[in-house]
Formats: C-alpha cells, sequence, structure tokens
C-alpha cells in the first residue's frame, strides 16, 4: 500500500450502520464496504437492509456487508439488537449511530407525542445502544488506533433552524451535546466519538424536498457551494475519522452542509 492508501485505510475493520439500508445510512456503508470494511447494517425493516446488502456486495467492493432487523426506538429493540450484532462478532472497530426519525407539524399542531417518538430514537436509542456495544468498541480499541463512534447530527442542530421539525431539530442538538460529552469520557479508554451534521441529503427523510430533480435543483440552489450533498461526500468524510487520518479526532461536530453552517443574514454596519 501506499502512504495515502495506509493512511486511509479502513481494510479489515468491522462496522455497524445503524439505519443502513436508504439515505446517508447507505451512502456511508457503501463508502466503508470500497474501503475494505466488513460492516453490518441494520434498521426496523430487516427485509430493506437484507436487500440492500444484496445490492451493495454486488458491487465488488473489497469488504463485505450483511443486512439484518434492528429497532432502537426501544429498549428492548436495543438488547435485542446488541444480541445480534455479538452473535456475529467479538468485536467492533466502528459504530456509526445513524438510525434517525422525524415528525413536521405547524407549531399550532405539533403534538406532546412527536416529543418522545423522536427524542427515544434519536437520542435515547443512539445512547444506550452505545453503551451497550461499548464492550465491542473496547476490544478494538487501542493507542495507536481507538474504536470510533460516528453519530448523525444535523444543520438543523447546529443553526436555529425547525422548519416544523421541532423536536427533531431539538434531538440533534442533543445528538451534538451527547457527542462532545461522550468524548471526554470515552477518550481515556481509546474510543472515539465524532458527530456528522449534514446538510440536505437525498434521503427518505428528505423526499418532500428532494424527490425530483428541479426540487434538488432549487435546494440546492440555497447551499453556499450550489448543491445539495452526494454520496462520496458523506463516506470520504467517514474514511476520514474511521482511518489512522482520523485517529486523533474526538469530540468534532463535523458540517457536511455546503456552508450552510457559516451562513447568515446578518448584516450590521454594511448597510450604513
Amino acid at each position: 500500500m501506499s502512504y495515502v492508501e495506509t493512511l486511509f485505510s479502513v481494510e479489515g475493520k468491522t462496522a455497524l450502520v445503524t439505519g443502513g439500508a436508504t439515505g446517508i445510512g447507505r451512502m456511508i456503508a457503501v463508502g466503508l464496504v470500497q474501503a475494505g470494511a466488513r460492516v453490518l447494517i441494520a434498521s426496523r425493516k430487516g427485509e430493506d437492509c437484507a436487500r440492500a446488502a444484496d445490492e451493495i456486495n454486488r458491487l465488488g467492493g473489497p469488504g463485505k456487508i450483511e443486512g439484518f432487523a434492528g429497532d432502537v426506538g426501544s429498549e428492548e429493540g436495543v438488547m435485542a439488537l446488541v444480541a445480534d450484532v455479538k452473535s456475529r462478532c467479538d468485536r467492533l472497530d466502528i459504530l456509526v449511530n445513524n438510525a434517525g426519525v422525524s415528525w413536521g407539524a405547524s407549531f399550532e399542531e405539533f403534538p406532546h407525542a412527536a416529543w418522545a417518538k423522536v427524542m427515544s430514537v434519536n437520542v435515547a436509542g443512539l445512547f444506550t445502544l452505545t453503551r451497550e456495544l461499548m464492550p465491542l468498541l473496547l476490544a478494538s480499541a487501542s493507542d495507536d488506533d481507538p474504536a470510533r463512534v460516528i453519530n448523525l447530527g444535523s444543520v438543523m442542530g447546529t443553526q436555529a433552524l425547525a422548519d416544523g421539525a421541532y423536536s427533531y431539530t431539538a434531538s440533534k442538538a442533543a445528538v451534538h451535546h451527547l457527542t462532545r460529552t461522550l468524548a471526554q469520557e470515552l477518550a481515556p479508554r481509546r474510543v472515539t466519538v465524532n458527530a456528522f451534521a449534514p446538510g440536505p441529503f437525498r434521503s427518505k427523510m428528505t423526499a418532500f424536498a428532494t424527490g425530483r430533480e428541479d426540487q434538488v435543483e432549487r435546494v440546492g440552489a440555497g447551499v453556499p457551494l450550489g448543491r445539495i450533498g452526494g454520496a462520496e461526500d458523506v463516506a470520504g468524510a467517514t474514511i476520514y475519522l474511521c482511518s489512522r487520518a482520523g485517529a486523533y479526532i474526538t469530540g468534532a461536530i463535523l458540517p457536511i452542509d455546503g456552508g450552510l453552517s457559516v451562513e447568515h443574514g446578518i448584516r450590521l454596519f454594511k448597510d450604513a
């Protein structure tokens, strides 16, 4: 291997990506497989994960992927997923907490139930899964090559923006803060914890706004870099954080948003 190949290699590593059948989770899974990792993907619809795994394996990357059912929306679901993962591997190098849900409604009509559902998956499920898989992560952790946890936050957890998704935006802000908290606590155990804060990408969750090409063009026009995110954008960031190149990074909230996190309408004295 060349220096660059070694620096960005995840060959031989084992990863779990929750919600990995579609959207950003699938983009991450494909990137890891193409970089040589063994990848497990799990979501509530196990058949979708199995189908996605077959499709990704047919791409012929150096890694391999397997898909099965796993629900992080309840404690029982998390524990069942943990048991399944432990039956498949005795160590885990990478955990990507990608699974998430949203709920949209006007301020006047936003239901109380939307808070429990969204926070349970996006925050509580993320925390409990990470805690319960810690023995597998610690089994792979070392000074030179820590175990890696990547949490999926959002630019909506960074910017004061709801667009009717009040519990979602609050949950992603919580993910960012929890990421920093866990990074500080787990560093002595040689586990890095970082988060992505993506802008607009195509996914089931954003299909209402990115389902058609004309919508993609309009949404992209509102991004400083002029487009929505693509598969290589998030795959590259994942490989960076999970390889030797990212071994000294922890507690970071990485904006993968084309500049949205630094965009603002404040002019102060420019029009004086």
